[in-house]
C-alpha cells in the first residue's frame, strides 16, 4: 500500500511542477510573442486540477487566468489573436515529425490532425473581440 501512496504523491508532485514551468511559459508569453499564452495556461490547468486543489483554486483566482482563459472554459470562446498563436505554434510543433519521420502513415495522421485542428477552432470555437474591442 505504501508503494501505490508514494506514487500518487509523485504523480501529483510531477502534475504541479509541469503546472508551474506551464504557468511561468505562459506569462512569459505575454511579453514575448513568439511563446503562446493560452496553450500553457490550458496545460497548467489541466495540471492543477489532477495535482492539487489548491493550485488550482489559486490559479483559477489570478488575473492570468480570467483574462486568458476564463472565457475559453466558460463560452468556448476565443479571440482571434490567441486562435492564431494556439494554432501557429501547434503547426509548427506538428511540422517536425511530419518532416522528419518517415512514416506515410504518421504523416497522413498528421495531415489529418492539422485539418481537423482548423476546422475545430473555426467552426466550433467562436470568436470574440478583444476588451479594446478589437478583433485581433
Amino acid at each position: 500500500m505504501e508503494g501505490v501512496e508514494i506514487m500518487i504523491k509523485l504523480k501529483k508532485l510531477i502534475y504541479i511542477l509541469i503546472g508551474i514551468i506551464s504557468v511561468i511559459l505562459g506569462t512569459i508569453g505575454i511579453i514575448l510573442p513568439i511563446l503562446p499564452t493560452t496553450p500553457f495556461y490550458l496545460l497548467a490547468s489541466f495540471c492543477f486540477v489532477r495535482g492539487s486543489d489548491r493550485f488550482d483554486k489559486w490559479f483559477k483566482g489570478t488575473k492570468l487566468y480570467k483574462n486568458n482563459l476564463e472565457s475559453f472554459i466558460d463560452n468556448r470562446e476565443m479571440t482571434l489573436r490567441q486562435k492564431i498563436s494556439i494554432l501557429v505554434f501547434a503547426d509548427i510543433m506538428l511540422l517536425f515529425p511530419l518532416i522528419i519521420l518517415d512514416s506515410m502513415h504518421v504523416k497522413v495522421f498528421i495531415i489529418i490532425l492539422i485539418i481537423y485542428k482548423y476546422y475545430y477552432f473555426t467552426y466550433k470555437i467562436k470568436t470574440i473581440e478583444n476588451k479594446d474591442g478589437d478583433i485581433l
